[in-house]
């Protein structure tokens, strides 16, 4: 597979704190590569550092052309989507609202997100903030798919929802990898196991693992990288 992205020894300062330490990964075109670790480590700050949300030092390429100088909107218009971990619908708007108001270039993919997530179809003139956080997930992603990506950064989908809406995220995220690529941050064990082609583990602002999705099928080192608490 081709080389997408490439990050090389990033570093981002966060009111005084160290929070990346010289982060170095890659991510390949097709399918998932899960970015983990425990709680604070400085998973959705690599996210953000990736788009320039935040003050980094490094290098950051996509597809080969470096991106770290470029400010978010252009890194955005280069193909690569968001979706942020606290969802950030606009609660006043419309579903239809919020849909058309992440529309970039082209043709909007309004039956793929419809396909994925139905119910967005059934609540267009619902407002966004009377829908579930389940419901607001599905939005959340349905608004980072509606243009074509070469990237899909996605920060913890699953975070909060009910058991029964983890499973239909996580089946919308087997469907969006069969044809985009995507840099997932996810604590549920489960979800990862079920959509990982690969994955990247983090420990105190550093790159501690590399390998495939079928590494953490060995219990031993998953509970060493990640923790007996992290979620299954």
């Amino acid at each position: 597979m081709a080389l997408l992205l490439e990050v090389r020894d990033l570093h981002v300062r966060l009111g005084g704190s160290h929070v990346l330490q010289g982060v170095s990964f890659q991510v390949e075109e097709g399918g998932v590569t899960a970015l983990l670790g425990r709680n604070g480590v400085g998973k959705t700050t690599t996210l953000r550092a990736i788009l320039g949300l935040v003050p980094r030092e490094g290098a950051v390429s996509l597809a080969g052309a470096p991106i770290e100088q470029e400010p978010t909107h252009r890194i955005v218009r280069r193909g690569i989507g968001y979706v942020p971990e606290d969802r950030d619908v606009f609660a006043g708007l419309t579903v239809r609202e919020n849909l058309e108001l992440a529309v970039r270039d082209g043709a909007p993919r309004y039956e793929l997100v419809f396909g994925l997530f139905p119910e967005l179809r059934e609540r267009a003139d619902q407002r966004a903030g009377t829908l579930s956080g389940g419901q607001q997930q599905m939005l959340a992603i349905a608004r980072a798919l509606l243009n074509p990506n070469r990237l899909l950064l996605i920060d913890e989908p699953t975070k909060g929802l009910a058991p029964a809406l983890v499973t239909d995220v996580a089946a919308a995220l087997e469907r969006i990898a069969q044809t985009e690529t995507a840099l997932l941050v996810e604590q549920n064990l489960g979800v990862v196991r079920r959509v990982a082609t690969s994955i990247v583990v983090l420990d105190q602002g550093r790159v501690v693992h590399t390998g495939s999705g079928a590494d953490l099928d060995d219990d031993a080192l998953v509970n060493r990288l990640l923790g007996a608490g992290h979620a299954t």
